[in-house]
């Protein structure tokens, strides 16, 4: 236990290091920004807890707001994609594939299964985050603009960290 929780945490604040000191200084035309600290709400084991899996993308989401100075707006984002993940995660899965492995990786689901499941979070995580931000309609082409490239970049972004971290 204490080897993974350990690996978690040092995930965890990578992600959030990498987030607050590059990705935030990444902004690409004032359009396309990557956002790759939930990377870590990405890779929690399939078995974590919900409540626990809730507290995390708070913590998460808070801890990003205190960085970037947006109260909220990260940790409603997070809590969004906490909420969801176990639903995801069951659609994409079968019972039995839960149960027998422990955690969404490319080398445990394989790659098709792993960007879908990526591709579902990040989507929910930017419409929520980008619209929120926005808080109106008014220039809607524009905020689905920003989460469609957005969402694009966060995603090869996610998925090469598993080919660059996690290798065998």
């Amino acid at each position: 236990m204490g080897i993974n929780t350990f690996k978690y945490l040092l995930i965890f604040v990578v992600s959030v290091l990498l987030q607050v000191l590059i990705f935030n200084n990444l902004l690409i035309e004032r359009i396309i920004a990557p956002f790759i600290y939930i990377l870590f709400i990405v890779l929690l084991p399939f078995d974590t807890p919900r409540s626990l899996l809730l507290f995390l993308a708070l913590t998460l989401g808070v801890t990003v707001d205190l960085f970037t100075n947006t109260p909220g707006v990260h940790t409603s984002a997070s809590i969004l994609i906490g909420f969801v993940r176990p639903g995801i995660m069951g659609i994409l899965t079968t019972r039995e594939t839960l149960d027998s492995i422990t955690a969404p990786r490319v080398k445990n689901m394989g790659f098709q299964w792993f960007a879908t499941y990526v591709t579902f979070l990040v989507v929910i995580h930017h419409l929520f985050l980008f619209f929120i931000e926005a808080f109106t309609f008014d220039d809607f082409l524009i905020t689905l603009l920003r989460v469609v490239l957005s969402s694009v970049l966060s995603i090869v972004l996610i998925v090469l960290s598993q080919f660059l971290i996690f290798r065998n």
